[in-house]
């Protein structure tokens, strides 16, 4: 995949695979192509080149039923972009209403059961406004798996959060990994990509320098550009 704002090429020749119940961290410094790599995997961003495949499928904008096949992938944003004039509830059932066309009662007993998983059920009726940072992103999560994505991306989903609400996104998404979700983690939590990552990518200036399981990611070998990246996050 290749992606260009203007004349600036922002990813160049990208390519990776990700396989079921896989988890990617994918990592790097600020302007290296890892939120906009998120944005065109999700379809949420064009791209002038390459192509994005999700369970044999290849997603385009003329791909039949785009919108449905895009609801295989589950993105949770840095900013959590929930609808501040909906409840908690209503955040995630509106996206199952309209793609998925399931009935308000079905919709309603999904999204309950994800809140639940996400330990939101008590702020099911709570909006946007009366909720901490951490609450929102939990909200946000629940909202993307209420889908039934095929895999998860989360692009910085704890940048935005105080350090004491870290801990409470981490540990859902700690929960998500244990039970099998393919992930797709953009994210400076190193001691994440420690515990749950099957392989850690490092991106430079739109492009993969590094892909490697964790042990030999963070060993004392390997890229001298990754060893400078991590001696800064460390």
């Amino acid at each position: 995949m290749s992606k260009h704002f203007g004349a600036l090429q922002v990813l160049k020749n990208v390519s990776l695979d990700v396989h079921a119940s896989e988890r990617i961290v994918v990592c790097g410094p600020s302007g290296s192509g890892k939120s906009t790599l998120a944005r065109c995997i999700s379809g949420l961003e064009p791209y002038q080149s390459g192509s994005v495949t999700v369970n044999g499928v290849r997603i385009s904008p003329d791909t039949r039923h785009a919108e449905r096949v895009r609801a295989s992938i589950g993105m949770v944003f840095q900013q959590f972009n929930l609808f501040p004039h909906l409840t908690a509830l209503q955040n995630c059932t509106l996206a199952q209403r309209w793609v998925l066309r399931r009935s308000k009662a079905e919709a309603e007993a999904t999204a309950m059961a994800h809140l639940a998983k996400v330990r939101m059920a008590d702020k099911v009726l709570s909006y946007p406004s009366q909720l901490s940072g951490g609450q929102l992103q939990r909200v946000a999560i629940a909202r993307a798996l209420c889908l039934g994505p095929s895999v998860m991306l989360f692009d910085e989903a704890t940048s935005a959060l105080d350090p004491e609400m870290v801990k409470e996104v981490l540990d859902i998404m700690l929960m998500l990994a244990r039970d099998g979700m393919t992930m797709v983690c953009i994210t400076h939590e190193m001691g994440f990509a420690k515990a749950v990552a099957d392989k850690v990518v490092f991106m430079e200036a739109g492009e993969i320098v590094e892909v490697a399981p964790p042990s030999e990611f963070f060993g004392p070998r390997g890229d001298g550009r990754v060893r400078r990246f991590l001696s800064q996050v460390f």
